[in-house]
């Protein structure tokens, strides 16, 4: 296991630059994810930690060794990292257990060293009695299991995952998922996890790192991310918040011709503001503003009703009920975020 520290890192490519200026630092044995949609930054960032791209400007550091700053760049092979891709980059013409031993290979450890290994490695992922199949044998879960085996097989100082989930169907993204959290509390190593889906970054991490144009907007517990975002992207992001644009007066917040009544808890100050209010948190009944239903949508424990606001749509969830699109419903906040703009 080991820290891994950003120090004002810069990215840009040509006149575009994609990582502005970061700075974080990663504990020991932490799990943190990096979140945030395309062209973010996050797999960029995630690559200058692994020695795949050059920083501009800034430094990084691992374990505390400097790998990366205007003095020099240490490459990839020489970092002691693990990495598993999106794509599987497994060998088609290799065994599962070839896959797996070959970081050994070049390291060139004794054999029976190797086998030991290997078969420790296959054994966490789930894998044993797989050693000798061909990759065309496997599932896509399996075939990302050998990669995790390949990449935890030579014991790195940190464990990079660049969004391995993304190419596996809703159900093993599930059961991968729980695969990896069960590595993670089996074997403590420092992880840093690259994805868009704010599910898997909740449900796996420590800290969340949510990135937006080549900045880090909030980086806190995933309880602090869900339930306190620090800015309108934030809550839009994680969440899908409702994000509108208008003013307070006094305890009202005007979007366009509608107004919405403040709820108690929220700290309200007079101007511009930006409102954020997430689907679930407001609700239809005989107050706040009365809006045109747009489009009704069934979703099993609960029913999603779109509204036109304006030149928006405004989403709510909640219990079922008779209304046809074309009907006006009241809508309500129960509870919601202010930004100053």
């Amino acid at each position: 296991m080991a820290d891994v520290q950003l120090i004002g890192v810069h990215k840009a490519y040509g006149a575009t630059a994609v990582v502005k200026g970061i700075s974080l630092r990663i504990e020991s044995g932490e799990f943190i994810s990096l979140l945030g949609p395309s062209g973010c930054g996050k797999t960029t960032t995630l690559r200058m930690i692994a020695g795949l791209e050059t920083l501009d400007a800034g430094t990084i550091s691992i374990g505390g060794e400097l790998v990366d700053s205007e003095k020099g760049h240490v490459p990839p092979e020489k970092r002691a990292l693990g990495m598993v891709f999106q794509s599987y980059a497994v060998w088609p013409h290799k065994s599962v257990a070839e896959n797996v031993a070959y970081p050994l290979l070049l390291q060139r450890k004794p054999s029976s060293e190797i086998a030991q290994r290997v078969t420790q490695a296959l054994e966490w992922v789930r894998l044993g009695a797989f050693a000798q199949r061909m990759p065309s044998q496997l599932s896509g879960g399996q075939l990302q299991r050998v990669a995790i085996a390949r990449a935890l097989v030579a014991n790195p100082r940190v464990l990079l995952l660049d969004e391995p989930l993304s190419n596996l169907d809703a159900a093993l993204r599930e059961e991968l998922r729980g695969e990896i959290a069960a590595l993670r509390a089996r074997l403590g190593t420092t992880m840093i996890f690259v994805t868009h889906d704010q599910h898997e970054a909740l449900a796996l991490s420590d800290r969340v790192a949510v990135m937006h144009q080549g900045v880090i907007e909030q980086i806190d517990s995933p309880q602090k991310i869900y339930q306190s975002p620090s800015t309108p992207f934030v809550a839009g992001f994680v969440g899908g918040a409702n994000r509108l644009e208008g003013r307070v007066e006094g305890r009202s917040f005007i979007c366009g011709a509608h107004t919405f009544e403040l709820p108690e808890r929220v700290t309200a100050v007079d101007g511009p503001a930006t409102l954020a209010v997430r689907a679930e948190e407001l609700e239809l009944g005989s107050t706040g503003p009365s809006l045109p239903l747009l489009a009704r949508l069934f979703l099993g424990s609960a029913t999603e009703f779109r509204f036109t606001l304006g030149e928006s749509v405004l989403r709510v969830v909640g219990p079922a009920r008779d209304v046809k699109p074309g009907e006006s419903v009241r809508v309500a906040l129960q509870h919601a975020r202010l930004y100053p703009r």
